[in-house]
């Protein structure tokens, strides 16, 4: 059985589209069914198999969650981490985890990303003039 189904794929798809509208961030979903590992060395290793390290301003985002294991990190690149706060995505978290404990999954993530949006406009404001670096699709990996 597939984690999402088509249209919520495509919700959560433009909601990271809706999120990118406002920033020169980009940000990245990945989904898996179990983490074998601490939860952000999981996320740093896609993070760097999905090339997010390459982006022009280095200011990747992404929101990874293993859904069997109930565990789920936010990790941003090198430009992020240079001028955000400590405790930047911990109110992003907290209202994702708001989701997730109900089994809202896709809900969770919808909010999670419209959060990220509002937060990296703040410092990386959208350029008309930069492309979309990343693809906007779920990145589903196989959970070794």
């Amino acid at each position: 059985m597939a984690i999402f189904n088509d249209e919520e794929q495509q919700r959560i798809r433009k909601a990271i589209e809706d999120a990118e509208k406002h920033t020169s961030g980009q940000i990245r979903v990945c989904i898996e069914k179990t983490c074998s590992e601490d939860v952000l060395d999981r996320a740093a290793k896609y993070f760097h198999q999905l090339d997010m390290h390459k982006t022009r301003h280095r200011n990747g985002v992404l929101i990874y969650v293993a859904t069997v294991d109930r565990k789920f990190a936010i990790i941003g690149d090198s430009g992020i981490n240079k001028v955000v706060p400590d405790n930047f995505w911990d109110d992003t978290k907290e209202d994702m985890l708001n989701h997730f404990k109900y089994g809202n999954l896709v809900d969770g993530l919808v909010t999670g990303l419209a959060i990220s949006g509002d937060h990296l406009q703040k410092y990386f404001p959208h350029n008309v003039n930069e492309k979309n670096e990343l693809p906007d699709d779920i990145a589903f990996m196989d959970g070794d």
